[in-house]
């Protein structure tokens, strides 16, 4: 068979996590230090699964990485712990202590929060490990900010983003070479969807965090999104609002005061996959924090956020 058949038989699939095997053995052969980032999303999920595949019967050579902004969902971190032990990842797990000590919140601190919880805590960790491949679960289909990104994506010596400054990926010819204190953060699943991510883990047979599968929850309805109450003691109620009981589940997952639900019965992999083939809108409305205006997400790429 000439290898011009042996890729007319690739399935769709297929042919994406072969460029994303690749872009991991590229990115660990030029690198000195890699690390991955993982926030036990279905997105980071699905690529530690492929740097399973990728450096089989070898351990991937990289630790997994969790900046942990202290509002995490509480059953995605025992998801993220019980993924880490079962498939033998070193799992780092870093907060910004002194934004934790000083009571952030996603409630009253806004873009602070944001910025000494998530882009603060993820560039101290970066330094600190002196990390200089990062690889990141992060798809172009997600925003407009992230169409810009390259695979290789070139970060200043102050983790900093400029998207006139990211280097031509020609014929998927990757130029890895790193001066003055730049870093990489690389992006396999670049090219992959939505729906290329559900259908790769159901046809992979992937265990995913079990919020993304509805079942009845306690929620408020706030502005005109449904928030799951993971912790209530942590949630306070606005005037007029009450927890009521909804069967919904999630397309995307963050801190869980600005992630929004959805009204779903899709209760396993097969009915999220059927379900979202008809979804009229974008995962990423779930994301409280997007709505804060046009090139919100840029401006904090452009300072540091993944």
């Amino acid at each position: 068979m000439t290898a011009p058949q042996a890729l007319a038989r690739l399935s769709h699939l297929d042919m994406l996590e072969a460029e994303a095997i690749h872009i991991l053995r590229e990115g660990v052969a030029e690198g000195r230090n890699p690390v991955m980032l993982f926030l036990a999303g279905k997105d980071s999920t699905v690529l530690a699964h492929l740097a399973l595949r990728a450096f089989y019967p070898a351990p991937p050579p990289f630790p997994l990485l969790h900046v942990d902004s202290t509002w995490e969902f509480r059953s995605l971190l025992a998801f993220r712990d019980a993924f880490a032990e079962r498939h033998g990842f070193e799992l780092v797990v870093y907060a910004n202590e002194e934004g934790r000590a000083a009571g952030l919140n996603p409630f009253d601190h806004g873009d602070a929060y944001t910025t000494v919880m998530r882009i603060d805590a993820l560039k101290q960790s970066l330094d600190r490990g002196r990390h200089d491949i990062v690889f990141g679960g992060a798809r172009r289909d997600e925003e407009k900010s992230r169409a810009k990104e390259r695979i290789f994506s070139v970060r200043t010596d102050q983790q900093g983003w400029d998207p006139r400054q990211q280097r031509p990926e020609l014929w998927r010819i990757f130029n890895t070479r790193l001066s003055n204190g730049q870093s990489l953060r690389v992006f396999p699943l670049s090219n992959w969807t939505e729906m290329d991510i559900w259908a790769y883990a159901l046809s992979r047979g992937i265990e995913l965090a079990p919020l993304y599968f509805a079942e009845p929850r306690p929620v408020i309805e706030r502005d005109g999104a449904l928030i799951v109450v993971d912790e209530l003691s942590r949630m306070p109620l606005r005037p007029g609002e009450r927890m009521m009981t909804r069967t919904v589940r999630f397309r995307t997952l963050g801190c869980w005061p600005v992630t929004a639900a959805i009204a779903s019965d899709a209760a396993n992999l097969a009915a999220v996959v059927h379900e979202t083939l008809s979804a009229g809108t974008s995962e990423r409305q779930g994301r409280l924090s997007d709505r804060d205006g046009a090139g919100s997400l840029e401006r904090q790429k452009r300072e540091g956020y993944f």
